[in-house]
C-alpha cells in the first residue's frame, strides 16, 4: 500500500469522529435552546389568571437570599494584625515578660522581712559602720534606717563638730567613732580600740547574758556635693581642697580600716562560738553616677574624682576578694531627700544626694569677661539640662526605701553583684554614656559652637616668684599651691 493510499485511510477513519462531535454540539444547542423557550412558555403560563390551579404551571423558584458576611470576631483580628506585624509582637511579648518579671521581683523584694540578727534575749549583734560625714542626709537617712533594723550604728567622725552632729540624733544605738586620718598612729589606736569594743561582751541591760558584737559592714558614703564650671574658672587650691576633702579622706578612711577587715576578730576571754564561724565583713562603696557615667562638660570635678573611686573600688575589690571580703560598689542616681535636706537647699522635690541647687546665669557674672565669651552660653545651656544635672522633669527621685533595701540585701548576703545600681537614671545614664556618642550627647545638653571669642589681655604675672633666687623653687616632680598666691586665682583673673 502506498502512502497516499494510507493518507486517504487515516481522512475515511477521522470522518465518524467528526461527525459524532458536531452532531453533540448541535444537540447541545437545541437543548439549551428547548431548555430557554420551555422556561418562557411556563413563565408565561404561570402568570395567566383564567388557567385553573390544577394545571397551572409552577413558577421558577426565586433565587436563594444572599448570605451577609458575619464580621470576624476578636480573636481572628488579633490573629491576622499578629501575623502581619511578627516583630512588632516580638517586641511587645519581650516588654509584657520584662514588666511582669520586674514587677514579681519588686513584689516579693517589699514582702521579704528585713531584719538584723539578735541574740535570744533580743540584744543586738551586729555593727555596721559608716565611714561619711555626719552633714550629709543621705548618711543621716541611712544610719536611721539601718538603727531600726536591729544594727549598731557606727559613724566615723574626724573633728568634735561631727561627734556634736551624731549626738543630736539622739539614738542609743548610734554612736560616734572618732577617727583622725591626719595622724595615723592616731588612726591606729582609734581601730585598734573599736576592734577591743567588739573582742567584749557586752549585754543589752544590766543583768542580761552577755554577747558578743560582731562587724557586719564597712559603708564608704564620701562627700556627694561638686563644684560645677569651666575648668579654666577653677582656682588650683579647689582641685586641691577637693582632692583632699572628696578623694584623699575616703581612700584614707577605708585604708584604715584595712587591718581590721583582713584580721579575724576573736573574743579575749572565753568564747564557746568559734571565730572562724562568723561571716566575713562587707565593704560598701557608694559613688554617685549620672554624672560620671556621661561626664559632661563643666563637671570636672564630680567626673574625675568619682572616675578615681571607681578605679580605687576596683583594685580595692580584686585585693580583697582573696581574703573573701565581698566590696560592692553602689552606683546612686537620683533619691527623694525631701525630709532630710533643708528646705533652702531645695530646688524640687527631686534631690540628688548632697547636690546643691543648678547653676544659672547669674554665676557666670562672676567671671572675667573672657570667661563668659567662651564659656558662659553653653555652661547656662548644660546647667539646665535634664541630662547634665541628673535631673528628669517632672518626676520625683526614687525612693529611699529602694536605697535601704538594696544595702540591706548586700548585708545579709541575698544579693552578691559587685556593682549595683539603684536610685532614678543610674541604668539609664549609664547605658547613655555607654552607647550614644560624644557628639549626639553634647548637642542634647545644648552644646553649641562659639564663633567670636575676645582678643587676648595678658595678664602681666611675674616672671619669677619672690624666693627664687634662694633654691626654694619646687621640683620637677610636684607642683607647690601656695595659698597665699592662688587662694583665689585662676588663669583668667589678672595678677
Amino acid at each position: 500500500m502506498s502512502a497516499d493510499d494510507q493518507q486517504f485511510l487515516d481522512v475515511l477513519s477521522s470522518i465518524p469522529n467528526q461527525v459524532r462531535r458536531y452532531s453533540g454540539d448541535v444537540a447541545d444547542a437545541i437543548d439549551r435552546h428547548v431548555d430557554k423557550v420551555a422556561d418562557q412558555v411556563r413563565e408565561t403560563l404561570a402568570s395567566q389568571t383564567w388557567l385553573p390551579d390544577a394545571i397551572r404551571p409552577r413558577g421558577k423558584p426565586p433565587p436563594p437570599p444572599s448570605i451577609l458576611p458575619c464580621p470576624a470576631s476578636l480573636y481572628p483580628k488579633a490573629q491576622d494584625w499578629v501575623e502581619r506585624h511578627k516583630v512588632l509582637t516580638g517586641l511587645m511579648a519581650l516588654t509584657a515578660g520584662y514588666v511582669v518579671y520586674r514587677g514579681y521581683v519588686v513584689g516579693r523584694s517589699a514582702r521579704k522581712t528585713r531584719r538584723a540578727r539578735r541574740a535570744r534575749n533580743g540584744a543586738r549583734l551586729e555593727v555596721v559602720v559608716l565611714a561619711a560625714s555626719p552633714n550629709l542626709p543621705l548618711t543621716r537617712s541611712l544610719a536611721l534606717d539601718l538603727e531600726r533594723r536591729g544594727f549598731i550604728v557606727f559613724i566615723v567622725c574626724h573633728t568634735a563638730d561631727d561627734e556634736a552632729l551624731v549626738q543630736t540624733i539622739s539614738r542609743p544605738d548610734i554612736r560616734p567613732l572618732g577617727i583622725d586620718i591626719t595622724d595615723p598612729p592616731s588612726a591606729g589606736v582609734s581601730i585598734e580600740r573599736f576592734a577591743q569594743f567588739l573582742q567584749t561582751p557586752h549585754a543589752a541591760v544590766p543583768g542580761a547574758k552577755t554577747n558578743y558584737l560582731t562587724l557586719n559592714s564597712v559603708v564608704l558614703i564620701p562627700s556627694l556635693s561638686y563644684q560645677t564650671s569651666p575648668i579654666a574658672t577653677i582656682p588650683p587650691s579647689s582641685f586641691a581642697d577637693l582632692f583632699n576633702t572628696h578623694l584623699l579622706k575616703p581612700i584614707l578612711t577605708i585604708q584604715a580600716f584595712l587591718p581590721l577587715l583582713s584580721s579575724r576578730l576573736s573574743p579575749t576571754s572565753g568564747s564557746s562560738s568559734s571565730s572562724s564561724s562568723k561571716p566575713s565583713p562587707k565593704v560598701l562603696v557608694f559613688t554617685p553616677s549620672v554624672i560620671s557615667s556621661i561626664n559632661p562638660p563643666f563637671h570636672a570635678p564630680e567626673a574625675t574624682v568619682c572616675s578615681a573611686l571607681s578605679a580605687f573600688t576596683d583594685v580595692l575589690t580584686g585585693e580583697l576578694r582573696p581574703l573573701n571580703i565581698p566590696v560592692t560598689h553602689f552606683q546612686l542616681g537620683t533619691f527623694d531627700f525631701a525630709g532630710f535636706t533643708p528646705a533652702a537647699l531645695r530646688s524640687s522635690s527631686a534631690v540628688q544626694p548632697g547636690l546643691l541647687p543648678a547653676p544659672d546665669s547669674a554665676e557666670t557674672l562672676a567671671w572675667p569677661e573672657a570667661a563668659r565669651h567662651a564659656y558662659g552660653r553653653n555652661f547656662v545651656n548644660t546647667s539646665t539640662s535634664a541630662i547634665s544635672a541628673g535631673r528628669v522633669r517632672g518626676l520625683r527621685g526614687s525612693p529611699l526605701r529602694d536605697l535601704y533595701h538594696s544595702v540591706f540585701d548586700v548585708m545579709d548576703g541575698s544579693m552578691t553583684s559587685s556593682v549595683v545600681r539603684v536610685g532614678l537614671g543610674a541604668d539609664l545614664y549609664g547605658f547613655v554614656g555607654k552607647f550614644v556618642p560624644r557628639s549626639v550627647l553634647g548637642w542634647m545638653m545644648g552644646i553649641r559652637r562659639v564663633d567670636e571669642l575676645s582678643a587676648w589681655q595678658p595678664s602681666h604675672l611675674p616672671s619669677s616668684r619672690p624666693g627664687s633666687d634662694k633654691g626654694d623653687m619646687p621640683g620637677p616632680d610636684y607642683v607647690a599651691v601656695h595659698p597665699e598666691h592662688v587662694a583665689d586665682a585662676n588663669v583668667w583673673k589678672e595678677q
